[in-house]
């Protein structure tokens, strides 16, 4: 891995937290994911199942992770399997995890083969009660591939069709909503990473650059920072094409006047950054320019107070919704008489500012969370409001991510420049 390995204490912790959300006699099991085909014999690059990294921090296809808090021999109570090595697979694929790396990296002492599951398995089934199966339970989840989890929870029921089987997904969600200061500075590590790669692109982006060559610009920086690369797939939109809100095409050329849009973050040890500013193609905002800015960035901050223990995400949102309506007001992107029509599960400042202002962020950049539980300390959450005026080729969003901490809120994209001045003087120094 190019990041620094995050220690195994983190994972025995996170390991403890499940135990004690488990009913009483029961086991859980977290499967890698898939290597995915491309085409012929090409595959898309190995990225973990966060929950299984989340416990483990085995960072390696065909792994296998089983709890078993309850269970009589303590030396099975944490089981890994993994995928034997041979002369075959070192030549071809390079090294694999020895076991002494696996309890290294993990703190699991019990490392089998992936070949001895079944038998290790079945000992196991004899003698529990409650079987936790992992799904991928996310709200906005729109999962058409059959994953590794799918398989196992199949042919599990298939085999033990009597015991009791529980979901795994409600128990990691409400553990990894909260995250650890070890966590956060994985976190922070992916924000400053991001700021390297915004401070280099405020000095290369001039009026004749093409989206892409911005975003190769990131990419160079994040690699070199030891990240594996973008959190997400950039959006590099100048122009109109930042009212497109999952614009990914990255193809057009920058242009004199235009405001270049870029949601962008890097990625450190799986954990995630997702930041987004609009900056001037020529180095200098227009005074309309200036003014939408400025009310987005009101609009950020004033949300950033809301962010508080207690409050909820659709009562947040509703809130931000009415400084967002004042602020179209003042710029005449609404009236009066807007306001009063407007449909109430509709409201008219959506015509500009259409999606939500935060959601969680960690292993998943849309981290798993219930979005109805009340917000905690250790909860970290993006704040990006936007105008989007398609009319004025005009699209400005601005995102930052900051962790709710016992003594306040704590911004982990504090020093990366989002002040209109600053953001022109870095430009045009």
């Amino acid at each position: 891995m190019k990041y620094t390995p995050l220690g195994k204490e983190l994972f025995i912790e996170n390991r403890r937290r499940l135990a004690n959300e488990m009913k009483t006699n029961a086991i859980a099991i977290f499967n890698s994911n898939d290597t995915m085909p491309t085409n012929a014999d090409g595959t898309m690059p190995f990225r973990q199942n966060n929950d299984l990294f989340y416990l483990s921090g085995i960072d390696q296809e065909e792994s296998i992770l089983i709890l078993y808090p309850d269970f009589h021999d303590k030396k099975l109570r944490e089981i890994l399997f993994l995928k034997e090595t041979n002369e075959n697979i070192a030549i071809w694929e390079g090294h694999k995890y020895t076991k002494a790396e696996a309890t290294e990296t993990s703190g699991v002492e019990k490392i089998y083969w992936l070949s001895q599951f079944e038998g290790v398995f079945n000992t196991l089934m004899a003698e529990v009660e409650y079987v936790y199966l992992n799904t991928n339970e996310h709200i906005r989840a729109d999962v058409a591939v059959e994953t590794r989890d799918k398989r196992f929870g199949k042919w599990c029921r298939d085999k033990y069709p009597v015991h009791k089987y529980e979901r795994s997904a409600p128990l990691m969600h409400k553990l990894r909503a909260i995250k650890s200061s070890k966590e956060i500075e994985a976190m922070q590590t992916a924000c400053d990473i991001t700021e390297k790669g915004f401070r280099r692109v405020l000095q290369f982006v001039k009026p004749g650059v093409m989206e892409y060559e911005v975003e190769s610009e990131y990419i160079h920086e994040f690699i070199r920072n030891r990240s594996r690369g973008f959190a997400y797939i950039p959006i590099i939109a100048s122009g109109f094409n930042a009212c497109v809100l999952h614009y990914i095409e990255n193809s057009k050329e920058c242009k004199a006047g235009d405001v270049l849009l870029m949601d962008v973050g890097a990625e450190y040890a799986n954990y995630n950054a997702d930041m987004t500013r609009a900056i001037p193609v020529s180095g200098k905002f227009t005074k309309r320019q200036k003014d939408v800015y400025n009310a987005v960035l009101h609009v950020k901050r004033e949300a950033m107070k809301m962010l508080k223990p207690g409050n909820v995400i659709p009562e947040y949102h509703k809130e931000v919704g009415k400084i967002m309506e004042s602020e179209l007001l003042r710029l005449k992107l609404l009236d009066k008489t807007d306001i009063k029509k407007q449909d109430a599960d509709n409201p008219a400042y959506k015509k500009y500012f259409m999606h939500g202002t935060s959601h969680h962020i960690g292993l998943d950049v849309h981290d798993v969370g219930n979005v109805y539980r009340e917000m905690q300390p250790g909860m970290v959450f993006t704040v990006e409001p936007g105008i989007y005026i398609r009319e004025e080729n005009l699209g400005i969003r601005l995102e930052n991510d900051v962790l709710i901490a016992e003594d306040g809120l704590m911004d982990l994209m504090k020093n990366i420049p989002i002040e209109a001045e600053e953001i022109e003087e870095l430009m045009n120094s």
